[in-house]
């Protein structure tokens, strides 16, 4: 049984955590103020013992006044309680003690905040399906930032306390970031703390997504979020404009015009570039039509000065000559075939049975009428193509390395891309 002063001190730590703005613990120096230290200090660990309450350390977290994660053992508290650090730490009621006094209807239409409520450590992550993210990518009144490895969400300005758009949906997600099963399925990572921010509206929408199983954080966004890190790489699809960008580096280099029309350089990726968020065929068909723009259309014929022909005539029964365009892929694949040898052809061939597998991906919907569906199949065959795709504009960057117009040229390459730390999930 415990003491009406060990009563009055517990209940003094849950009503400071269940009042304050973020759920914060109270900082042991508040509660000195009212209490002798070394009497505190023998309740608090009567307190822990019993598993009422932990104690954060300024030692293991650089921000003791929010419980950021799961609590040290018990036996690790109590040690610590008797040295120095408790003056640098804060005090927070456990899931057990709070069970039985929160009342939850008092946030039945706040789930996220619920838990918290109930103890939930800030950082804990939940995941929750990927088409979630469309709700706010389809729509223009949100900024809708992802690199595949982390996004934001936010209101547009001109929407912002608008009395256009309801009040419950200005909902501002500081951050998101990714999270894998063990066969690589993805799924959107958030930790409860952003998600008890939004709207109670917009809490339920994304309880109702919300997936069981073991997830694992993306390892960059772990390394970002939680560690306060840059990471280690670059999503496959930010290094695949990377290598647009060197090529069209290295086309200047050897004074020609750029090879690829736009290499992005100054500007935005396109806003559907990235990891499918809904795996469905026509989500993967538009991303296999947007990925032939960005490689076979997105070549610039003028790069290659007219060295090679640019057209096809071919002689019919009655002996008159048809002309046709060659296209980008076939003039591009003539060209190096004139002036670069390599060891290996294959590696040539490779590349461009690449590009003219995209390409024909991309006009194989024209030809057929078939139903939508839902796969998570999509998002595996999506990874693998783009794979395929950047190893071919690294080989064709590769290619390029070697003609003699650059080889002895300083082209700067990222570190990222040099040492290959690219993330393909």
């Amino acid at each position: 049984m415990m003491n009406e002063k060990a009563k009055k001190i517990l209940y003094k730590i849950t009503d400071f955590y269940l009042t304050s703005r973020d759920f914060n613990g109270i900082p042991f120096c508040t509660m000195k103020e009212e209490y002798d230290e070394g009497e505190l200090t023998k309740i608090l660990e009567i307190l822990l013992e019993k598993e009422l309450i932990s104690v954060v350390f300024g030692d293991i977290h650089p921000n003791p006044h929010i419980k950021a994660f799961k609590s040290e053992p018990t036996d690790v508290q109590i040690k610590k309680l008797k040295t120095n650090k408790i003056h640098d730490s804060c005090i927070y009621p456990n899931k057990s003690h709070l069970s039985t006094v929160v009342n939850i209807e008092d946030y039945s239409d706040r789930p996220y905040t619920l838990e918290l409520a109930l103890g939930a450590p800030q950082l804990d992550y939940r995941s929750f399906g990927l088409s979630i993210l469309e709700y706010y990518r389809n729509d223009p009144r949100y900024y809708y930032k992802n690199d595949d490895i982390r996004g934001w969400i936010s209101v547009t300005d001109k929407h912002y306390e608008s009395d256009e758009m309801p009040k419950s949906d200005q909902v501002l997600l500081e951050t998101f970031g990714f999270s894998y099963d063990d066969n690589l399925n993805r799924a959107v990572a958030v930790f409860v703390v952003y998600l008890s921010r939004l709207s109670p509206e917009h809490q339920q929408i994304w309880k109702a997504n919300e997936l069981s199983g073991d997830y694992k954080l993306h390892p960059d966004y772990y390394r970002n979020a939680i560690l306060g890190d840059w990471g280690e790489g670059i999503s496959i699809f930010n290094a695949f404009i990377e290598e647009l960008k060197i090529i069209n580096n290295m086309s200047q280099v050897m004074k020609r015009p750029n090879f690829f029309h736009k290499d992005f350089a100054d500007e935005e990726k396109p806003r559907n570039f990235s990891f499918l968020v809904r795996p469905t065929l026509s989500e993967f068909n538009d991303f296999c039509l947007l990925l032939d723009k960005m490689i076979s259309d997105n070549i610039n014929k003028s790069f290659f000065l007219n060295e090679v022909p640019y057209e096809n005539e071919t002689t019919r029964d009655d002996d008159k000559v048809i002309v046709t365009q060659k296209g980008t892929i076939s003039v591009l694949e003539d060209w190096l075939k004139k002036f670069v040898k390599l060891n290996d052809e294959h590696v040539l061939f490779e590349m461009i049975s690449t590009f003219k597998k995209i390409r024909k991906l991309r006009q194989k919907p024209a030809h057929a009428i078939k139903n939508d569906e839902f796969d998570q199949k999509y998002i595996h065959q999506q990874r693998e193509l783009m794979k395929k795709a950047y190893t071919s504009v690294k080989t064709l960057r590769l290619i390029f390395a070697i003609l003699p117009k650059v080889q002895h040229e300083n082209i700067k390459i990222p570190n990222v891309i040099h040492d290959g730390k690219i993330w393909t999930y």
